[in-house]
């Protein structure tokens, strides 16, 4: 995530703020020039930038419960932003606290969408072409023995609304034995399904055939996808995972192990992003180890040199894992990245940075 500051006045801001705390002046994201935009108000629910050419903008509709700050042009004949239009289904507001998890949701989505746009991924709404439908519902339990189940099926990523009560979350983590399960890792992951339809499965580029080059990493595909779930659950995953997979998740189906090695690969570039941004840079005084050096001075989202991501990565994790181990918390990054995941984070840095299949869009 880059940083932010209020175009009014020069005070940091975050991604989701929705007025400076400083000036005061409104804020709203513009994510055509991915800028967060000091506005001040026209009237009539418009609002115009402090700084810019004179263009207008009205805030998404969703801003009215608090859960969006994007822009949407004011002749848009649409109400909602880019982020916004991609619903399908909201929770039931008229039950009060269904608004707070819709909040926290919306604040993770939002910045699955930022991280689309950054890598040139921005995808329309379903228009029924192929290359399109990435939809979503946020679904709560209704029928206790028929619970809402997390996941995506052809571009429908549904959610679970308890995902977003941090103890329950954090009782499935536990009971699961994950290190690790957030709110933004299930929107990465389950966004790394849809995209292994677009980028793989119905690629067709010129260069090579994407899915044999996938079978050759993750695995055959076409391998019983409900089989492979109930022997993971029965009896867990391999004994040597950790030597060919970026978590024990992923050894349960290359369908798995795709949509774990994108998050993953979403979770390095965005968070290198952060750091560049900090100008954070690693250089122990005690420890002199050309290893543990680094410096993100390239863009994470843009650089196609995939050796320097990983060369940036590897010490940055150490050193935020050994800060929070100095606060008495959990690793921030509780993986090890093996040989073999680091080819699989590869073939996602291709497919990311590659040609496009034909009637990308």
């Amino acid at each position: 995530m880059k940083l932010f500051q209020c175009q009014s006045c020069g005070n940091p801001v975050y991604f989701d703020n929705v007025a400076c705390e400083r000036c005061g002046a409104w804020l709203g994201f513009h994510p055509e020039t991915e800028t967060l935009m000091a506005l001040r108000d026209a009237g009539d629910s418009v609002w115009l930038p402090v700084r810019g050419d004179g263009a207008a903008y009205r805030f998404c509709a969703n801003a009215t419960h608090g859960v969006c700050n994007w822009l949407v042009p004011a002749d848009s004949p649409g109400s909602l932003c880019i982020a916004c239009e991609h619903n399908r289904g909201i929770p039931d507001l008229s039950v009060p606290e269904n608004i707070t998890l819709w909040r926290k949701i919306e604040a993770q989505k939002h910045r699955l969408i930022y991280s689309l746009i950054r890598l040139g991924l921005r995808i329309p709404p379903d228009t029924g072409s192929i290359h399109s439908g990435l939809i979503f519902d946020f679904l709560a339990d209704i029928d206790p023995d028929n619970p809402v189940m997390t996941g995506h099926a052809d571009g429908l990523i549904t959610l679970n609304i308890a995902e977003a009560d941090d103890a329950e979350r954090e009782a499935r983590r536990t009971a699961m034995g994950e290190p690790y399960r957030t709110l933004l890792g299930h929107f990465r992951h389950e966004v790394g399904h849809y995209y292994w339809n677009v980028l793989v499965r119905d690629a067709d580029t010129p260069d090579r055939n994407r899915l044999e080059d996938f079978r050759a990493l993750f695995g055959d595909e076409r391998e019983d996808y409900g089989q492979a779930l109930t022997r993971h659950y029965e009896t867990g995953p391999p004994a040597d995972w950790q030597h060919r997979f970026v978590s024990a998740y992923a050894s349960a189906h290359p369908w798995e192990d795709f949509a774990e090695t994108w998050a993953h690969y979403l979770h390095i570039v965005d968070t290198l992003e952060t750091a560049g941004a900090f100008g954070v840079q690693i250089n122990p005084t005690e420890v002199y180890e050309e290893s543990l050096q680094a410096i993100v001075w390239f863009d994470p989202y843009r650089h196609v040199d995939f050796d320097q991501i990983l060369k940036a990565w590897f010490p940055l994790t150490f050193a935020v894992n050994s800060l929070n181990r100095s606060m008495g918390l959990p690793d921030l990054y509780p993986f090890v990245l093996a040989p073999p995941a680091i080819r699989k984070l590869e073939f996602i840095h291709v497919l990311v940075h590659g040609p496009k299949p034909s009637g990308w869009t």
